[in-house]
């Protein structure tokens, strides 16, 4: 699917474009559909808190040194 088919969410004014219509400043996506696109907000406050489960995952090293006791 070329991109200028593909959709992506505007955060600025809540709308829907398909295609590169605003700048890269203001455009969330790109999406393969516009009910994706619509979902936006939902589907980026999901990656992030994937990637934070993720990253504290990462800082789990175990038990502390045993200087920090």
């Amino acid at each position: 699917m070329a991109i200028e088919e593909k959709w992506f969410f505007d955060p600025s004014t809540g709308g829907i474009e398909q295609g590169k219509v605003s700048g890269w400043d203001k455009r969330m996506g790109p999406y393969d559909s516009r009910a994706e696109a619509e979902d936006a907000l939902r589907i980026a406050r999901q990656r992030t808190a994937q990637a934070d489960a993720e990253e504290e995952a990462e800082d789990d090293w175990g038990e502390p040194a045993s200087w920090e006791k």
